[in-house]
């Protein structure tokens, strides 16, 4: 696999419904080659869920500081846990 594109969205300042508008419009521009990571202060469970039923590879994670990540793949052969160093 060539190299992975990030689209890439720090959405720990950002107020309700700002991360799930700007989420979902990353989800529209992933293709094979590329994965949407956010950086969040609490899991999106929302984004999540909806990513899922539409056949993306997700993955969230918590920090010892509390900050969320999450990974979001339209390609299944991302492997989203090698690119996660939480």
């Amino acid at each position: 696999m060539s190299e992975l594109k990030k689209i890439d969205l720090d959405a720990r300042e950002l107020e309700h419904p700002k991360p799930l508008e700007h989420a979902i419009k990353a989800l529209h521009e992933l293709d094979d080659e590329s994965y949407f990571y956010m950086l969040h202060r609490k899991n999106p469970i929302p984004l999540l869920d909806m990513a899922q039923e539409q056949g993306f590879s997700t993955l969230s994670r918590e920090d010892d500081a509390g900050n969320w990540h999450i990974l979001v793949a339209k390609n299944p052969a991302i492997a989203l846990e090698e690119l996660l160093r939480v």
